[in-house]
């Protein structure tokens, strides 16, 4: 171990540049490849899993019903950030993200595997639960490590935003894989897409799990964990260690994320029980228009993160929270317009305020904890938020839209995260530009 902690210091500014670019790859393309697998789920939630799983309930209840099963995987996800959290500040970032990426790759092609209610009654939903909380589990351990993957490996103080942005990436490159699958497959197999369609993008995570491992497979160690690994300064118990010594950095993290992550999933996983049901508008329509606004995220969320380097991460997430808290009313006013055109464009806009956010967000977190104790908080600070902001949203929205028959009830719900957002935020500390090494030691 010791010689390769010295290959790694010895690095020439070349050769570390290859290996950021090396890492900023391994990490965006393996986070793509576990965001793949988490909304696949997501989509087909909306548009499937009532039907097949819960066919004997009210369309409401059975809505209901299945994003409850969604919600699990979220549920997990806090389970997983520990789990992994723990190996991550232990034994290194790159072992530990193979572990979930298999994790996830392999729980995804059960899905796929799983009999309906028509063939094994209410035990289908029962190992979907199963299912779905060992996906949460895996990309509970996922964000953590993919975001210092990266941000470890910057030799400049002033463009971790930028750097740490990039596994962020692999967010709305998941979102547009897996609703280009479905949509795809939807076509195929049109009327057969409850029978077998919907089946065959889960198969797939199969292949994409294999590519993920062969690029991870081909990554250093970060610079970070190896000085901490020749300096024997690796924690023994990490996470009741970050626990006890960063508890407000963990909190605020979490409730940073309101903002983020409840509507994300209302614009992405609620949209389609909303826009079948309510709008009556097809599922390759509103397909179609994720899809577009997963490409435009491309753009949006490097560059918030390097908008961040410039005027600071904390203003660059203010700035997001309030443009959410505002948008929720905007964007529903638009999809009640039930004008295709209009429709699309809201959908298509619903994620330039979350990017505005998710963009800083990784170096915002991760700049808050210690080297050797970063994997553990950041990870329990950004999953945390899972149960409290993008699990249960799908499932509040469905129920407040049930309960007040309107959406802006939703938007109100959005206004509220937002709100509680921005006062996390501004109890934050801000590093941008600074070191992240030291200071916490004493």
């Amino acid at each position: 171990m010791a010689s390769f902690d010295i290959t790694i210091v010895q690095l020439s500014p070349a050769e570390h540049q290859t290996q950021l670019r090396r890492a900023v790859i391994a990490s965006t393309v393996g986070t793509a490849i576990e965001w793949y697998d988490f909304f696949l789920y997501s989509t087909v939630t909306g548009l499937v899993f009532a039907k097949l799983f819960f066919p004997n309930s009210d369309p409401w209840v059975g809505t209901l019903e299945a994003f409850a099963i969604y919600a699990v995987g979220f549920v997990a996800r806090p389970v997983g950030a520990a789990i992994f959290g723990h190996y991550g500040d232990r034994i290194g970032r790159k072992s530990t993200l193979i572990a979930t990426l298999l994790l996830m790759g392999l729980a995804t092609f059960a899905v796929a595997l799983v009999p309906t209610y028509d063939s094994i009654g209410i035990w289908g939903a029962v190992i979907l639960t199963i299912l779905r909380f060992i996906q949460g589990v895996g990309v509970g351990g996922e964000w953590g490590g993919s975001v210092l993957m990266s941000m470890e490996w910057a030799s400049s103080n002033h463009s971790r935003g930028f750097i740490a942005s990039w596994p962020q990436f692999g967010v709305p490159c998941g979102l547009f894989l897996a609703n280009l699958a479905v949509l795809a497959f939807s076509q195929m197999s049109g009327e057969q897409f409850l029978a077998w369609g919907w089946r065959i993008p889960f198969v797939l995570s199969l292949l994409l799990v294999v590519v993920g491992l062969y690029i991870r497979l081909g990554i250093f160690e970060t610079p970070v964990f190896a000085k901490l690994l020749a300096e024997r300064r690796v924690e023994r118990a990490p996470i009741l260690e970050v626990i006890k010594r960063h508890p407000k950095e963990i909190v605020l993290s979490a409730f940073a994320r309101l903002a983020e992550q409840a509507p994300f999933y209302i614009f992405t996983a609620f949209i389609f029980s909303y826009g079948t049901g309510t709008l009556h508008v097809s599922r390759d329509f509103l397909l179609t228009a994720v899809l577009a606004a997963s490409v435009l995220s491309f753009f949006s969320i490097p560059f918030f993160g390097h908008l961040s380097d410039r005027i600071g991460r904390k203003n660059m997430y203010m700035i997001g929270t309030v443009v959410t808290g505002v948008f929720g009313f905007v964007y529903f006013g638009m999809v009640n317009t039930a004008i295709a055109a209009i429709i699309f464009l809201a959908i298509v806009l619903s994620l330039v305020p979350h990017d505005m956010m998710y963009g800083p967000q990784a170096a915002l977190i991760a700049e808050s904890f210690t080297g050797r104790l970063r994997y553990s908080g950041s990870s329990l600070g950004y999953q945390l938020a899972s149960i409290i902001a993008g699990g249960p949203a799908p499932l509040i929205a469905t129920w407040l839209f049930g309960r007040y028959h309107t959406p802006y009830a939703i938007a109100g719900y959005i206004a509220v995260c937002a709100v509680i957002s921005l006062i996390a935020t501004v109890l934050m500390k801000d590093y941008t530009g600074k070191s992240i090494e030291g200071e916490y030691e004493a």
